[in-house]
């Protein structure tokens, strides 16, 4: 298993040297990224989610020990090995604080990195082990679970089972079924009409698809009887909306079998119960419903909400990747104001309208390769976000703020890739300025642009040109020499990047006011 590795490192050479000279693929990583300081690489360490992080410790704007504390609050699983010209005390046990893995002194050699990284990666692989077995044995727990919890849903749907060991087992397998009132909805798909071959791969696929929305409302249960007969088992405290919510339900799932398979489904809607033990009851009615229905043709409720619920998503999409928060009224007049109030009053059909669009934009967001639940918070708690929606303002609104923070992301991220451009380019010219055939073309190739496109994004993010921003490199560098060596104006020019002297000495006059000679002679202060 291969596992991503990122530097930090302020000093260009050694940073380069660790990165050119490790072989990082026989220790089992990827090199993901680098960067300058700890201010720079936070946000390519958070786009990038690396498993180790290899950081100098000192470094301007946000040093190592800075950079640790801040990637362990934010992402604690992330292995962390700092480099350090320090051997004191202090910063060995600032580090221990913070759970770095390994504290190394510099000077080190490519060898040594090597050994340390087959050492993490060796304790990723256990721990990636260990993660895979509890999730494996948790897997097992839930499908256990649930089988029980289906056999207990068709105990209570048949009737025999006392109050108390209905209650006790409900407890044992997490079955939260207690409630007011209970009602239950018998569907009945006509697999064995005469409709050509039963497609039971498709069928299964429906099911599936089937328990996937129950799943979603909290006072939904759903179960299989036979292979021809589904059950849903709704519970609530209002006794006229339990009816509505079941009727929009069944009304849905009737919808989608139907459209899927071609088959037809037969519903049948049960008496209301008040007794967790009278269930049996409520599903003989659906059942004499069921059976008394018309031969070759659907029954059940005629829902016409459940198919103007039927949002486009394409057109959420449509609206998440291009469009302006100044349409959002546009949007919303067009494909929710529809709805009317009176089907907010209905939690279940609020939940199934929110969580579609929820998704869909979550979607957008993990496509954008962001976080979904820090962008949309309301996904740790839609239950509670949905309990204040009650008329048609208030669900403007709420969706209004479900688009403006994903607008508001897409357009960072935009920004994001931007910045990590410039960065990019940026660093390819400092490193390479000394080189007087340096073209904005050669530049524009390390980040994947044409030359005229990059020109006119460089140009728009720093606020200078291209050939500004390499001629100030040079004349720092110039203006450098000089003050620090004894190197001629001819040297200085070549290793600022200039092959010409004169044209050297002009620039440089153009830029400062005084010719290098000059200039050399100011006072240091």
């Amino acid at each position: 298993m291969s596992y991503k590795v990122f530097l930090v490192e302020d000093e260009i050479v050694a940073r380069e040297g660790i990165r050119d000279n490790v072989d990082w693929h026989s220790a089992g990583f990827e090199f993901c990224g680098e960067a300058p300081d700890g201010e720079i690489a936070l946000p390519l360490i958070q786009k990038s989610q690396p498993d180790l992080i290899i950081t100098d410790i000192k470094m301007p704007f946000m040093d190592g020990l800075q950079l640790c504390k801040v990637v362990k609050q934010q992402m604690p699983w992330v292995k962390i090995i700092i480099l350090s010209g320090h051997d004191e005390f202090d910063y060995a046990q600032s580090a221990i604080k913070l759970g770095v893995t390994e504290y190394l002194l510099k000077p080190i050699s490519a060898s040594e990195i090597q050994n340390v990284l087959q050492t993490v990666a060796t304790a990723l692989d256990q721990e990636s082990e260990k993660r895979e077995n509890l999730k494996e044995l948790q897997s097992q727990i839930k499908d256990v679970l649930a089988l029980q919890r289906e056999r207990l849903l068709l105990q209570l749907v048949v009737g025999g089972v006392s109050s108390t060991a209905a209650i006790e087992q409900c407890r044992q397998v997490g079955l939260d079924i207690i409630a007011q009132n209970y009602l239950v909805i018998l569907l009945k798909v006509h697999l064995h009409e005469d409709h050509g071959p039963i497609d039971f791969d498709r069928y299964h696929e429906i099911q599936s698809m089937i328990a996937n929305l129950v799943s979603k409302h909290s006072g939904a249960f759903f179960t299989q009887k036979s292979v021809e007969e589904l059950l849903l088992i709704m519970t609530g405290e209002e006794v006229e909306q339990l009816k509505q919510d079941g009727l929009f339900l069944a009304g849905l799932i009737q919808q989608d079998i139907e459209a899927a398979t071609g088959h037809r489904v037969a519903v049948g809607v049960g008496t209301v119960q008040q007794r967790l033990t009278d269930i049996f009851h409520s599903f003989a009615a659906a059942l004499t419903a069921v059976t008394q229905s018309p031969p070759n043709k659907s029954s059940g409720p005629q829902n016409h909400l459940a198919k103007m619920l039927k949002l486009e998503t394409s057109a959420i999409e449509q609206q998440l990747k291009s469009g302006l928060m100044s349409e959002f009224d546009i949007f919303f007049d067009t494909h929710l104001q529809p709805l009317g109030e009176a089907a907010l009053q209905s939690t279940l059909i609020k939940h199934y309208l929110f969580v579609d669009l929820i998704l869909t934009a979550a979607q957008f967001v993990t496509a954008l390769e962001g976080k979904a639940n820090q962008v949309i918070p309301v996904m740790d708690d839609i239950e509670g976000f949905l309990a204040d929606i009650k008329t048609i303002g208030q669900m403007r609104e709420a969706v209004r703020s479900i688009f403006s923070a994903v607008l508001t992301f897409r357009n960072d991220q935009a920004q994001y890739e931007k910045n990590k451009l410039i960065f990019q380019a940026k660093e390819f010219i400092d490193t390479h300025f000394s080189d007087p055939s340096l073209l904005l073309n050669e530049v524009a190739a390390t980040v994947n642009l044409s030359p005229s496109h990059f020109s006119v994004v460089f140009g728009r993010e720093t606020g200078e040109s291209f050939k500004d921003y390499l001629t100030r490199v040079r004349i720092e560098r110039a203006k450098e020499l000089l003050r620090t060596t004894n190197m001629k104006c001819s040297e200085v020019a070549f290793q600022s990047g200039y092959n010409d002297p004169h044209y050297f000495s002009y620039v440089f006059r153009k830029n400062t006011g005084l010719p290098p000679q000059q200039f050399r002679q100011l006072p240091q202060s």
